[in-house]
């Protein structure tokens, strides 16, 4: 009794320190695309260039004016082609911030295959089956034998329901543990 008490207690320290892993890990991604939000939004600022109020000429004086409007059209130009330093940092950090990121998929590929390495190797070390050696998981056997077909949908109900020999994972893992090992089932099945 002692032993099976442990392991619930486990059972439930993994689920609490995965799910919050996984939080964590989408709030870092959060923070990160907020950032490169404010860097893009500055470094499009700095190519705005500021504008001062210009005095008005004085009455009688129309060769003055005519030079300080050609001071200021010269002025404007050359503030209209200056490219600023740090915008250009700014574009380019944000540019290699988005092109090197990690794309954000649906599923957790990489948490599939831990809780699949953690949960399902037993039986199915290499999309093999251990017990009913037909029943592999690839592509070919799961088309043919799994409850509606080869899809993610079917293997996650698989998965959570069980059966024949297979036990029940519905209880043991959560959710998204086992929506990511049943997506991670759906891509190894054809390299398997």
């Amino acid at each position: 009794a002692q032993a099976i008490l442990a392991q619930a207690k486990t059972d439930q320290f993994y689920k609490f320190s995965h799910n919050l892993s996984r939080r964590v890990l989408a709030m870092s991604r959060a923070a990160c695309l907020s950032v490169a939000v404010a860097l893009g939004l500055y470094g499009a600022s700095c190519f705005v260039t500021p504008m001062t109020p210009r005095s008005a000429p004085e009455a009688g004086s129309v060769a003055a004016a005519q030079l300080q409007q050609q001071g200021a059209f010269a002025e404007a130009q050359s503030q209209s082609s200056a490219w600023s330093p740090l915008a250009i940092g700014a574009a380019l950090g944000l540019l290699i911030a988005v092109a090197g990121g990690k794309p954000a998929l649906a599923a957790d590929l990489e948490n599939g295959e831990s809780v699949f390495n953690g949960n399902c190797t037993s039986c199915h070390a290499g999309g093999n089956n251990t017990i009913v050696a037909e029943k592999k998981l690839k592509k070919e056997a799961l088309e043919k034998y799994l409850t509606g077909g080869y899809s993610v949908a079917s293997i996650i109900t698989q998965v959570t329901n069980g059966k024949n020999s297979m036990p029940a994972f519905g209880e043991k893992l959560g959710p998204d543990d086992i929506d990511d090992v049943a997506n991670y089932v759906y891509g190894q099945a054809s390299k398997w």
